[in-house]
């Protein structure tokens, strides 16, 4: 879990969705070639992978190489670009919930963050000017010229960045339960001990190495309102990426990364969004310090608080993400810009 403050329900049907099933999926690739979404078939002929069901709606797992690193990313759906961004400590696999629906009307594109998941794991750039241009190459080798943009938890400053950098190419951002750095209400620094522990080099991989499922299990149950919604088989999968050579290491370094990102956001502050922004924060995690946050640097805001949910909302409140995603975005490609 990311906070910045710089210390300074859909059912799933699914036959292995994450990356442990790979090598199943492959086994049935060659029977599924014919459900490929069409969007598939024109953005990326050269690179379709391996194909899984949710709620009867084929994504697929890719690779692409994106300003010096191998990133992985799940795509899926046709029509206008949904780009959803993932926090720490979780993968594209948060979205698991919300990516059917949201791929009946659209492309949706979940990757793994640079570090993260089954993307490459660098000694370096996990800034979040660094790691958005990371989806900004992505996008654009994807052919699309603008998307819509989710952010959660670190996936927020990532957005942020996007939207800064690239103003003119997000239709419309959404801030799910972070606020940014510098901008918003004072937080509770005791609630929030992790930071500074990560931000210390080399300790925090050297004290949670052999301990990476009781360490991360703590946040997914003292930071949500209903621990059942990520289950023993949901931490199987994210334990397994982060008890991997390099995994804690990297999910620490955007921690270590602060000090830089509060300098990016305080140059990237200087003239605010443009784009229509939905700030997001759960009942019993942060409530409506997003909001207030984004107030400071955008133009167009709105939002409020996602009722029964702490920290992780795609997963505690999947709907209630589902209906505000649609609200703001549209119903349709044909009305999502309107």
């Amino acid at each position: 879990m990311m906070i910045l403050f710089v210390v300074i329900a859909t059912s799933i049907s699914v036959v292995g969705i994450g990356s442990n099933h790979l090598q199943s999926m492959a086994q049935q690739q060659q029977s599924q070639v014919n459900q490929i979404p069409s969007v598939l078939k024109q953005q990326q002929p050269n690179l379709l992978g391996l194909y899984f069901d949710i709620d009867n709606v084929t994504f697929s797992h890719h690779m692409a190489t994106v300003n010096g690193i191998q990133m992985h990313y799940v795509i899926g759906g046709q029509g206008d670009p949904i780009v959803l961004l993932h926090g720490w400590p979780q993968t594209w696999y948060e979205w698991r919930h919300v990516m059917p629906a949201l791929a009946k009307n659209y492309t949706v594109i979940a990757p793994d963050l640079r570090g993260l998941g089954d993307s490459s794991k660098p000694a370096t750039g996990y800034d979040g000017k660094t790691v958005a241009e990371d989806i900004h190459q992505l996008i654009t080798q994807l052919g699309f010229k603008d998307s819509f943009l989710v952010g959660h938890d670190l996936g927020v400053l990532v957005a942020f960045s996007y939207a800064a950098a690239h103003p003119s190419e997000v239709r419309r951002l959404v801030i799910l339960d972070v606020p940014i750095t510098g901008f918003g209400p004072a937080l509770n620094s005791t609630r929030l001990w992790h930071i500074p522990f990560h931000m210390v080099q080399d300790i925090p991989e050297t004290l949670v190495e052999g301990k990476e499922r009781e360490y991360l299990t703590w946040f997914y149950s003292n930071y949500s309102y209903n621990p059942a919604a990520i289950t023993k088989e949901d931490i199987d999968e994210y334990v397994s990426h982060y008890s991997a050579p390099g995994g804690m290491r990297a999910g620490f370094e955007y921690y270590r990364a602060f000090p830089i990102d509060a300098e990016q956001i305080k140059e990237y502050s200087k003239v605010k969004l443009p784009m229509p922004v939905l700030a997001l924060g759960g009942e019993n995690s942060f409530g409506t310090a997003p909001l207030v946050s984004m107030q400071s640097i955008a133009t167009n805001v709105r939002g409020g608080i996602v009722p029964l949910s702490g920290h992780w909302i795609p997963e505690e409140q999947p709907k209630f993400v589902i209906e505000q995603l649609f609200n703001f975005f549209g119903n349709s490609t044909a009305n999502a810009t309107e």
